[in-house]
């Protein structure tokens, strides 16, 4: 039996490393098709994007556009690990970055007393929200699909109708956006300068954090495993003696409070303060983002790294004359060949176990026979 775990174990490593290699040159040729179609030259494009892509301030770019998608992915994991679909993450993070934006502009304690303020408001706005969703459906069954679909329509329409001259928003001095009041610079976070690259936001450090936590709370804690087990099979968890309920309703609000930190690289980084221009649609980002790193925390940070990269190049690619639709196709082409190259992947895995464990058990069954027939 050892040398069959040892075959599975191998046999399993080199599936693993078949799914990304499959997907790649999968999203690759179904890319550069689309590409021809277009009446382009799928080889230039691709030559353009490696170019600039390397670029130095190409990078910085790249890595702060992660930030905030790798937040999102995380947000997003954390309920599918509970076999839960929380598509609010976009609703709960807006709303959260609006909220924590309205007190910041009206704090006026020190800095190193604003920023966790701030950030622990966003969380619990974040929190809040999911947990609406968490609590209807262990109380009254509804669905967390239907009901955070309806709190994200809830969520612009409160923020929509808050951010108003004189309500908690103000009017800038041209007259075209609609804002709250900016933060005060000691309530910054702090930026790494990187000369002619950039500012790298620092809140990247944050997201790392959050990445740990999230793989040791999930991996190495009794939560993380009843979580898991809840999200595998609820009837098995509630037989070991899990509250199932619970646990749903824990996981929502978890996965709200990290949504709550998604808005806060741009809030605390860079913009400074909520507007009618705040980055929006970051929570479906994070969907896709999720289900390309597998909810893995290094799966999803090297997805979030695709994604900034992609979108990074292919803008550039719409200034050489591609079509500028070409960004959704390409992200939607790589989402679709991961799913389906793991999902090929798996089935050929289990297939080849259970293959292989049934050779050797017939093999045990068979050496008693043989040796009685000998004697």
């Amino acid at each position: 039996m050892n040398k069959l775990t040892a075959r599975i174990d191998k046999e399993r490593l080199l599936l693993g490393i078949a799914a990304p290699l499959l997907a790649l040159v999968a999203a690759i040729v179904v890319t550069a098709l689309v590409i021809l179609a277009t009446g382009k030259n799928p080889g230039a494009a691709f030559s353009d994007m490696l170019t600039y892509g390397s670029a130095s301030d190409s990078q910085v770019y790249i890595l702060n556009k992660a930030t905030t998608y790798y937040l999102a992915g995380v947000a997003v994991a954390i309920g599918f690990r509970m076999n839960l679909f929380n598509i609010g993450v976009d609703g709960q993070y807006r709303l959260a970055a609006f909220m924590a934006a309205v007190l910041g502009g009206a704090l006026t304690v020190p800095g190193w007393l604003a920023v966790p303020l701030i950030i622990l408001c966003a969380m619990a706005t974040g929190a809040l929200w999911a947990g609406i969703a968490g609590i209807l459906k262990v109380t009254r069954g509804v669905s967390e699909v239907i009901a955070t679909i309806m709190l994200n329509s809830i969520a612009t329409a409160i923020i929509a109708y808050l951010l108003q001259p004189g309500k908690l928003a103000q009017l800038d001095a041209a007259g075209t956006t609609v804002s709250t009041k900016p933060l005060r610079e000691s309530s910054y976070f702090f930026n790494i300068d990187t000369g002619p690259a950039g500012e790298l936001w620092g809140f990247i450090f944050i997201a790392v954090l959050v990445g740990i936590a999230y793989w040791f709370v999930l991996g190495r804690t009794r939560f993380g495993f009843d979580l898991r087990t809840v999200g595998q099979s609820e009837s098995a968890a509630a037989a070991s003696g899990v509250s199932v309920k619970k646990m749903i309703a824990t996981s929502m609000v978890i996965s709200g409070a990290v949504a709550g930190l998604i808005g806060m690289p741009t809030l605390l980084n860079d913009s400074h303060q909520f507007s009618n221009d705040f980055p929006a649609g970051i929570g479906f980002t994070g969907i896709a983002i999720a289900l390309l790193g597998r909810n893995s925390p290094i799966g999803i940070a090297l997805g979030a790294l695709l994604w900034g990269w992609l979108e990074r190049t292919t803008n550039h690619l719409e200034f050489e004359g591609y079509d500028k639709e070409i960004l959704g196709v390409i992200q939607g082409v790589i989402v679709l060949c991961v799913v389906i190259a793991y999902e090929v992947v798996r089935r050929y895995g289990l297939k080849r176990q259970q293959q292989r464990v049934g050779a050797e058990l017939a093999a045990q069954a068979a050496a008693p026979t043989q040796k009685q027939e000998v004697a």
